[in-house]
C-alpha cells in the first residue's frame, strides 16, 4: 500500500511538473499578436459590454437604427484591430490603455463612415468615457486613488520610468519620473514617447488623438488626482507633463476640448 502511495504521489507531481511547463511555454509563446489573438472571445465580450452601457449617448442623437449600424461597423473594425494592437509585454496599465485606445479608433472610424464630423465624434466619444467611468462607486475610486500615492506605487513609478528607457517594445511608452518640487506637486512623468500617440498613427487615426487625452481629466476627478496637465504629444508637444497632487485640482489643459466645454458636453 505504501508504494502504492509513493508512486501515486510520484505521477501526481510529475503531472504538476508537466503542467506547470506547459503553462510556462505557452505564456513564452503568448506574445505579439498571439498574445491579444488569444484574449479575442473576451476582448469582444468587454466592447460588448461598454457599448451597451454607452450607446444611448448615440441612440438619442441619431435613433436606434443608425445606432446598430454603427455598433455592427465598430465591432467588425475592433475585431480587425485585435491582432494589430501592439504588444509591450502584457504589463499593466499600458497593455489596457492600448485595448481601449483600439476600441477608441473602432468607434472612430464607424463613426466616420456614417459621416460625423472629427469635433462632434471626439466630444460624443468623451462623453462617452465620461458615462463609463461614472459606473463604478465613488468609494472604489476614493480607495484606488489614494493607492496612486502610496511609497510602493510611487517606487514602482520609478522602476517602470528608468526600464522604459531601455525601449524594448517600440510601441510602448517612455517617461520619466519627477520628483515632487516645493509642495507644488507630489510626484510628475514626463511621457516622451506615448503608445496610443504611435497606435493612432500608425493606423492613420492621429487625429483622434487630442479628443482622447482630455479623458484623463476624468480619472483625476474621480480618483482624487488633482493632475495639473499644460503639454501634450497629441497636441504637438514633445512632452505630456503629468504633476499629481493628491486632492488638489485638476487642471488639464486641452484645445480640442477646453474645461469648459467639457462641461457643456457632460
Amino acid at each position: 500500500m505504501r508504494r502504492f502511495w509513493k508512486a501515486a504521489a510520484a505521477l501526481i507531481a510529475g503531472l504538476l511538473v508537466i503542467v506547470a511547463y506547459r503553462l510556462i511555454a505557452t505564456r513564452r509563446e503568448l506574445t505579439g499578436a498571439d498574445y491579444y489573438i488569444a484574449r479575442k472571445e473576451r476582448l469582444l465580450r468587454e466592447f460588448d459590454h461598454i457599448v451597451a452601457r454607452v450607446r444611448h449617448v448615440v441612440d438619442a442623437r441619431y435613433g436606434m437604427l443608425a445606432t446598430n449600424h454603427m455598433i455592427g461597423d465598430a465591432r467588425h473594425e475592433y475585431e480587425e484591430l485585435i491582432p494589430q494592437i501592439p504588444y509591450v509585454g502584457g504589463k499593466q496599465p499600458f497593455t489596457q490603455f492600448l485595448i481601449y485606445t483600439a476600441l477608441y479608433i473602432a468607434l472612430y472610424r464607424a463613426m466616420r463612415n456614417m459621416g460625423m464630423a472629427l469635433e462632434e465624434t471626439g466630444k460624443l466619444l468623451y462623453e462617452a468615457s465620461r458615462l463609463y467611468i461614472d459606473r463604478f462607486p465613488r468609494f472604489l475610486y476614493t480607495i484606488f486613488g489614494r493607492m496612486n500615492f502610496s511609497p510602493r506605487y510611487i517606487e514602482e513609478a520609478k522602476r517602470r520610468a528608468e526600464e522604459s528607457q531601455a525601449r524594448k517594445y517600440p510601441g510602448d511608452w517612455v517617461f520619466d519620473f519627477v520628483p515632487g518640487a516645493d509642495g507644488n506637486f507630489d510626484y510628475g512623468i514626463d511621457y516622451t514617447e506615448c503608445g496610443a500617440c504611435k497606435f493612432m498613427e500608425a493606423q492613420d487615426a492621429l487625429e483622434l488623438a487630442p479628443y482622447l487625452c482630455p479623458v484623463d481629466r476624468l480619472y483625476s476627478e474621480k480618483l482624487g488626482w488633482g493632475l495639473k496637465r499644460t503639454s501634450t504629444i497629441a497636441e504637438g508637444g514633445s512632452r505630456c507633463d503629468f504633476r499629481f497632487k493628491q486632492g488638489g485640482d485638476t487642471q488639464v489643459e486641452s484645445s480640442v476640448l477646453p474645461e469648459a466645454e467639457a462641461e457643456v458636453v457632460a
